[in-house]
């Protein structure tokens, strides 16, 4: 018997916000970047594929902030930043 009422783990949150955000946006979620439990639920960087070019070094990708409740379901989301895929950030940019 489980807990309807239990918080779910990490796993289960991490993968319900990349499923939650791919519905949304239409767009593939590639890799979760920052996630931590906030007062409010939990907060996850994620990085997403925008727009996929040939060579894939060209590809665009973004990087979404996602705010879920504490049983992760989706509460928010916003586009940080926007780059290419071969590209890194200069020094100091990150958060």
């Amino acid at each position: 018997m489980t807990d309807d009422n239990a918080t779910p783990g990490p796993m289960v949150i991490l993968r319900g916000a990349r499923e939650q955000l791919a519905e949304l946006t239409g767009m593939t979620p590639e890799s979760v970047s920052s996630f931590e439990r906030t007062e409010e639920g939990w907060m996850l960087e994620v990085e997403v594929l925008e727009l996929a070019r040939v060579p894939d070094t060209m590809s665009l990708l973004a990087s979404y902030e996602v705010q879920l409740d504490p049983r992760g379901e989706l509460t928010g989301y916003r586009r940080l930043r926007r780059y290419e895929r071969g590209r890194s950030e200069p020094r100091g940019a990150g958060r």
